[in-house]
């Protein structure tokens, strides 16, 4: 269990061995006070809660991925308003070989179009208080992260 009563599950290592570690982007983005969370449909984080996000593409810088998983995942367009911290992902199987192992810059963004809807890589969308998930099973350190990102929102909108 997180400090904010959140249920954080631990990914399964299962697949073969990683041989070096992926590139990703997030964005927490913010409207009227509120996150904008959605479940993952695939491993390591199936059908666990966390920002919108994936993988950077050759040629695309940080913000672009993050911008551009975002509006491919659920079909909203927002602004980036600043970097958060970045999360190192990575499991291992029975014999301590890595199975996986995610590099992921997140980011502080505002919601600026679309109303955000599940699809192929997100299986669910909610709005949702950053600092109370309830009992939400999330992806590992997402209420760090959220805190971090409600804070800098809240200082860049009171700039």
């Amino acid at each position: 269990m997180t400090g904010d009563g959140g249920q954080v599950i631990r990914f399964p290592a299962t697949g073969r061995a990683a041989a070096r570690p992926v590139l990703a982007a997030s964005v927490a983005v913010f409207r009227d006070g509120k996150v904008l969370l959605a479940t993952r449909t695939k491993p390591p984080a199936d059908q666990l809660w966390s920002l919108p996000g994936g993988k950077v593409e050759a040629g695309e810088t940080l913000e672009e991925a993050a911008l551009r998983e975002l509006a491919e995942e659920v079909g909203v367009t927002a602004r980036i308003l600043g970097f958060n911290r970045h999360v190192e992902i990575f499991g291992r199987d029975a014999k301590g070989d890595v199975t996986h192992h995610f590099v992921v810059a997140s980011f502080v963004g505002e919601w600026l179009a679309g109303e955000p809807q599940p699809g192929p890589e997100a299986g669910a969308v909610m709005w949702a208080d950053p600092l109370r998930l309830g009992g939400l099973a999330t992806t590992r350190e997402l209420g760090d992260v959220l805190r971090r990102a409600h804070h800098l929102f809240a200082a860049g909108s009171a700039a």
